[in-house]
Formats: structure tokens, C-alpha cells, sequence
């Protein structure tokens, strides 16, 4: 509401042009159902080229390391991780009961003496996360990090990342973590502000967007 008000004055300012930049919106996520539809163009900018440069960067043997999704609604996302990095890929399917609970995992994919790294587009109670963890280190797994683009960190979570085995839990700042890092050590931040700068650069020039679903602007 606070942002259709802000848009709204604009336009009563006479803008020529009104450009919503959303880090994070807030009824993306599979549970709310009357999420709309848009009647204007929209633009989803992807953290898939971030997320592969701080794999390169700061995982010593990223080159031998299994990518792996915490749902099979995922599969898409780690593939597509995967094949860039040149990669093997794993899923874990689990059975839910209701939502926020899960009832059983069972781990697709060979991650033993290897490197995991859980990739998932958000994380809230993080109670899935950290069970996929306990899971691929039962398999194996000689490090477990979790790669998530928007770190909610709701109720338990914190405690829950304290208490896993994760080497790091990596999220973007769609969502301000300062406050979350003092409480929780192993969350680290990849900063998405030059993807949204270039964003809006090249939408007011006129310019492609879609160079940013494959590329992290300088």
C-alpha cells in the first residue's frame, strides 16, 4: 500500500515515468494463492549469475561439488546452476504433511566425500533447509552451504542455522541481514545493489535487461 500511495503521488507530480524496483515481493511465494496478475511490464531479475561467482570465489573445490535442491520444485533452479558450473546435481523429495512441516526426505543423487551446496529461492523457519543438511551429511557430504536468494529468517530460524551443520548460509540483501548477522555468524551476504543500478540503468536508456540473467555487472 505504502508503494502504490508513493506511485500515486508521482503521478499527481506530474512523472513522466514511474519505475518500482522490489528486491524482495511479498506474495511470491507458493502459498499465497491470489497473487494476481500484472498489467504492466515487469521485469524478474535473477541472482543465478551472483550466486555462481561467490561459488567460484569463495569455494576452494567448487569444481567437484554437487548442487542440490531441498524440494523437487527446485529442480529447475539447481540444473540450471549445475550445468554452468559443469557440475553433478542431487534433490531431496519430501513429503509434507501441512505447511512449514516436513514429514520425510528422501536424498535423489550421490553426494558422498563431496562438497554440498543447498540452492533454493528462500528460506523462512528454515526447518527444511536445515533437516536437507542433517540429510546430505548422513550421505556423506564433506561440507554442507546453503545458497538462498531471500533470507527471511523467521521464528526459529536463527536458533535452527546455530544449531546446523552449514559451513555458511549465503543470502542476498533483498531483505536488510545486519541485525540477523550479529545473532547468527555463518550468514553471509552477496550485495545485489549493481544488479538493480544496471537494471535501471538500461531500462530508462531503453536497453536489454535479459543481459543480466547471465551476467554480474561490473
Amino acid at each position: 500500500m505504502e508503494l502504490l500511495i508513493m506511485i500515486n503521488a508521482c503521478k499527481i507530480a506530474s512523472a513522466s515515468r514511474v519505475t518500482a524496483v522490489i528486491p524482495c515481493f511479498p506474495y511470491a511465494r507458493q502459498d499465497k494463492k491470489d497473487k494476481g496478475f500484472f498489467d504492466i511490464p515487469v521485469d524478474n531479475l535473477y541472482a543465478e549469475p551472483a550466486v555462481l561467482k561467490w561459488i567460484r570465489e569463495n569455494i576452494a573445490d567448487w569444481k567437484t561439488c554437487c548442487i542440490v535442491s531441498p524440494d523437487a520444485g527446485g529442480a529447475k533452479r539447481v540444473t540450471s546452476i549445475a550445468d554452468r558450473l559443469n557440475v553433478d546435481f542431487a534433490l531431496i523429495h519430501k513429503e509434507r504433511k501441512k505447511a512449514n512441516e516436513v514429514d520425510r526426505m528422501v536424498l535423489v543423487g550421490d553426494v558422498k566425500d563431496r562438497v554440498a551446496i543447498l540452492v533454493d529461492d528462500m528460506a523462512d523457519t528454515c526447518g527444511t533447509i536445515c533437516h536437507a543438511a542433517d540429510k546430505l551429511l548422513s550421505a556423506g557430504a564433506t561440507k554442507v552451504y546453503a545458497i538462498l536468494t531471500h533470507g527471511i529468517f523467521s521464528g526459529p530460524a536463527i536458533s535452527r542455522i546455530n544449531h546446523a551443520c552449514f559451513e555458511a548460509v549465503v543470502v542476498t540483501n533483498t531483505i536488510p541481514q545486519e541485525d540477523k548477522m550479529k545473532h547468527c555468524p555463518k550468514i553471509q551476504v552477496i550485495d545485489i545493489s549493481m544488479i538493480l543500478a544496471e537494471a535501471i540503468r538500461r531500462t530508462h536508456n531503453g536497453e536489454s535487461v535479459s543481459y543480466l540473467f547471465s551476467h554480474v555487472p561490473l
